[in-house]
Protein backbone atom coordinates (compact mmCIF):
# COMPACT_ATOMS: atom_id res chain seq x y z
CA UNK A 1 0.00 0.00 0.00
CA UNK A 2 1.54 3.67 -0.89
CA UNK A 3 2.26 5.72 1.78
CA UNK A 4 0.65 9.33 1.34
CA UNK A 5 1.98 12.87 2.66
CA UNK A 6 -0.92 14.80 4.92
CA UNK A 7 -1.08 18.03 2.77
CA UNK A 8 -3.55 19.34 4.82
CA UNK A 9 -2.00 22.33 6.55
CA UNK A 10 -2.21 22.91 10.39
CA UNK A 11 -2.89 26.26 9.58
CA UNK A 12 -6.27 24.73 8.06
CA UNK A 13 -9.56 24.85 10.27
CA UNK A 14 -13.10 23.25 9.19
CA UNK A 15 -16.20 24.48 10.17
CA UNK A 16 -15.50 24.49 14.03
CA UNK A 17 -13.30 27.13 13.43
CA UNK A 18 -9.77 24.89 14.45
CA UNK A 19 -6.93 25.43 13.47
CA UNK A 20 -4.99 21.80 12.53
CA UNK A 21 -8.00 19.46 13.58
CA UNK A 22 -8.71 18.53 9.74
CA UNK A 23 -4.59 17.47 9.73
CA UNK A 24 -5.06 15.43 12.53
CA UNK A 25 -8.05 13.76 11.21
CA UNK A 26 -6.53 13.29 8.00
CA UNK A 27 -3.44 11.83 9.69
CA UNK A 28 -5.29 9.60 11.67
CA UNK A 29 -7.49 8.29 9.02
CA UNK A 30 -4.46 7.73 7.02
CA UNK A 31 -2.38 5.46 9.52
CA UNK A 32 -5.71 3.58 10.41
CA UNK A 33 -5.28 2.93 6.65
CA UNK A 34 -1.16 1.88 6.78
CA UNK A 35 -1.38 4.52 4.36
CA UNK A 36 0.96 7.78 6.70
CA UNK A 37 4.62 7.37 6.27
CA UNK A 38 6.28 6.22 8.78
CA UNK A 39 8.02 9.64 10.14
CA UNK A 40 4.74 11.11 10.83
CA UNK A 41 3.45 11.30 14.31
CA UNK A 42 -0.19 10.57 15.40
CA UNK A 43 -2.12 11.79 18.32
CA UNK A 44 1.02 12.29 20.59
CA UNK A 45 3.20 15.61 20.79
CA UNK A 46 2.98 18.86 19.05
CA UNK A 47 -0.07 20.45 17.39
CA UNK A 48 -1.78 16.95 17.47
CA UNK A 49 -1.77 16.82 21.59
CA UNK A 50 -2.86 20.84 21.60
CA UNK A 51 -6.03 20.31 19.93
CA UNK A 52 -7.20 17.13 21.66
CA UNK A 53 -5.86 18.92 25.80
CA UNK A 54 -7.50 22.09 24.21
CA UNK A 55 -10.48 20.61 23.24
CA UNK A 56 -11.12 18.57 26.14
CA UNK A 57 -11.02 15.63 24.42
CA UNK A 58 -9.94 12.12 25.13
CA UNK A 59 -6.64 11.14 23.33
CA UNK A 60 -7.73 7.32 23.56
CA UNK A 61 -11.72 7.68 22.37
CA UNK A 62 -10.48 10.14 19.83
CA UNK A 63 -8.01 8.09 18.12
CA UNK A 64 -10.40 5.04 18.43
CA UNK A 65 -13.38 6.84 16.69
CA UNK A 66 -11.16 7.88 13.90
CA UNK A 67 -9.92 4.35 13.41
CA UNK A 68 -12.67 2.47 14.18
CA UNK A 69 -15.81 4.67 12.39
CA UNK A 70 -13.81 5.99 9.58
CA UNK A 71 -15.81 9.06 9.55
CA UNK A 72 -15.63 11.91 6.95
CA UNK A 73 -14.28 15.51 8.37
CA UNK A 74 -17.68 16.80 9.29
CA UNK A 75 -18.96 13.88 10.71
CA UNK A 76 -15.81 13.69 13.69
CA UNK A 77 -16.75 17.72 13.99
CA UNK A 78 -20.44 16.25 14.64
CA UNK A 79 -19.38 13.63 16.78
CA UNK A 80 -16.70 16.28 18.77
CA UNK A 81 -19.60 18.92 19.27
CA UNK A 82 -21.51 15.89 20.57
CA UNK A 83 -19.21 15.20 23.16
CA UNK A 84 -18.95 18.57 23.94
CA UNK A 85 -22.59 19.30 24.48
CA UNK A 86 -23.24 21.11 21.52
CA UNK A 87 -20.73 23.84 21.22
CA UNK A 88 -17.13 24.83 21.65
CA UNK A 89 -15.76 27.61 24.24
CA UNK A 90 -15.18 30.31 21.82
CA UNK A 91 -12.67 31.45 23.72
CA UNK A 92 -10.65 28.42 24.52
CA UNK A 93 -10.63 27.74 20.71
CA UNK A 94 -9.61 31.71 19.64
CA UNK A 95 -6.32 30.98 22.35
CA UNK A 96 -5.68 27.77 21.33
CA UNK A 97 -5.57 28.89 17.25
CA UNK A 98 -3.48 31.54 18.87
CA UNK A 99 -1.09 29.11 20.26
CA UNK A 100 -0.89 26.86 17.32
CA UNK A 101 -0.60 30.05 14.73
CA UNK A 102 2.09 31.87 17.21
CA UNK A 103 4.20 28.36 17.60
CA UNK A 104 8.20 29.10 16.73
CA UNK A 105 10.24 25.96 15.59
CA UNK A 106 13.51 25.81 17.08
CA UNK A 107 16.76 26.76 15.09
CA UNK A 108 17.90 23.84 14.41
CA UNK A 109 14.57 22.44 13.06
CA UNK A 110 14.03 25.26 11.45
CA UNK A 111 17.66 25.33 9.27
CA UNK A 112 17.31 21.41 8.69
CA UNK A 113 13.78 22.15 6.44
CA UNK A 114 15.00 25.45 4.92
CA UNK A 115 17.79 23.01 4.12
CA UNK A 116 15.87 20.33 2.44
CA UNK A 117 13.84 22.86 0.70
CA UNK A 118 16.38 24.34 -1.21
CA UNK A 119 16.20 27.74 0.51
CA UNK A 120 18.19 30.16 2.49
CA UNK A 121 18.05 29.77 6.85
CA UNK A 122 17.94 33.57 7.12
CA UNK A 123 15.27 33.52 9.64
CA UNK A 124 12.36 35.27 7.53
CA UNK A 125 10.32 31.66 8.10
CA UNK A 126 10.19 31.11 11.72
CA UNK A 127 6.27 30.02 12.24
CA UNK A 128 5.72 25.98 12.97
CA UNK A 129 2.84 26.10 10.26
CA UNK A 130 5.09 27.59 7.59
CA UNK A 131 8.14 25.23 8.25
CA UNK A 132 5.66 22.20 8.36
CA UNK A 133 3.93 23.12 5.17
CA UNK A 134 7.23 23.02 3.75
CA UNK A 135 8.46 20.17 5.46
CA UNK A 136 5.32 18.41 3.85
CA UNK A 137 5.22 19.43 0.06
CA UNK A 138 9.15 18.18 0.35
CA UNK A 139 8.25 14.97 1.83
CA UNK A 140 5.66 14.84 -1.17
CA UNK A 141 8.12 15.74 -3.62
CA UNK A 142 10.49 13.26 -2.76
CA UNK A 143 8.14 10.31 -2.30
CA UNK A 144 6.48 11.28 -6.28
CA UNK A 145 10.47 10.77 -7.01
CA UNK A 146 10.69 7.17 -5.43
Amino acid sequence: MSKIVPLISSGVSGPLGVLHLPRLWLKISLDATGQLPDDYRVGIGGFDTMVLDGLGLDKDEFLAYIKDSKPTYCQLEKWILGKKGGSLDDAAVKELNNVISGYIFPDEMRASICSDSGIPDDGSIKDIISLNNLDDWYSFHKAMLS
